[in-house]
């Protein structure tokens, strides 16, 4: 086990003066299997009262608005997470028996429909009914098409960005972690097993020293129902581990963006973002 401290602020700066803003964020871990939350808080600036709850996906949702004039919106949230390695679930069901047990609940029907992020291009879903055809059970061939799609992706920012869908990464073969994470959802999904976006922090150095503070960044990864939900990370080609500290899970990208919002003043704006993680125990 791990206890990490992070540390992510970001927002933007304007053109000009903005006259109110309305806005959700999604940067607070919660409690749940494999971590456990021992502090966590959003601060605000310019100061605002907040209204916290945690939308149908399970995801921790922070919502305020600012009446004030300003010309930037700054957004610190700090966490203290414990962290352990996952519990492996493989060999839950079988190929047979996938299509009752994802039948069974919303929460697998609804991570089974293909979005417009996460549409594989036809060659994705010959290679991933392929390897699904090479592997006996649903866990395996999903690792196994998982690591095919983040080892045929090569990790380069700038070439998408957060409007991009997984055809044009593809075409590109060129992505970040949001990127190779549609990719493996929509190769997943395209063979029939539901896979759903989990948003959250991956520890960049594995031999961290205890106090050491390094450069992070927010994270994406996949999970996939067989028989029981599983995570890899096709990134970094390893499974969720004790250097991931989860945030909230969605279809895509889309229901779970660190910060969204709309604002009444300029037309342009700049974003900033910064992340420090510090593993502590």
């Amino acid at each position: 086990m791990k206890r990490i401290r992070i540390r992510h602020e970001t927002g933007f700066r304007y053109d000009g003066e903005v006259s109110a803003s309305y806005n959700e964020a999604r940067m607070l871990p919660v409690s749940g299997e494999g971590q456990f939350v021992l502090h966590s808080h959003l601060d605000v600036r310019p100061i605002s009262s907040q209204h916290t709850y945690v939308d149908y996906w399970g995801t921790r949702v922070s919502t305020f608005e600012i009446l004030a004039p300003h010309r930037e919106l700054s957004l610190t949230a700090t966490s203290l997470v414990e962290v352990r390695d996952r519990a492996d679930s493989h060999g839950a069901v079988t190929w047979e028996e996938l299509p009752a047990a994802a039948a069974r609940e919303v929460q697998y029907v609804e991570q089974a429909a293909q979005t417009a992020f996460t549409e594989p291009p036809e060659d994705l879903v010959v290679l991933a009914r392929s390897i699904a055809a090479d592997h006996p059970t649903p866990c395996e061939a999903a690792e196994a098409i998982c690591r095919t799609v983040g080892e045929a992706l090569e990790y380069v920012q700038g070439v998408t960005s957060v409007t991009s869908t997984a055809q044009e990464a593809w075409a590109e073969r060129k992505g970040v972690c949001q990127d190779i994470t549609h990719l493996g959802i929509g190769a997943l999904r395209a063979v029939g097993i539901p896979a759903r976006y989990v948003s959250g922090y991956l520890h960049p150095k594995a031999d961290a020293a205890i106090g050491e503070t390094v450069v992070g960044e927010s994270h994406a990864w996949v999970e996939w129902f067989c028989g029981a939900w599983h995570g890899f990370d096709p990134t970094n080609l390893i499974p969720i581990g004790d250097r991931h500290v989860l945030v909230g899970h969605g279809r895509d990208y889309r229901d779970v963006p660190p910060v969204r919002g709309v604002y009444a003043g300029p037309g342009r704006s700049q974003l900033f973002v910064s992340v420090e993680i510090t593993r502590e125990a």
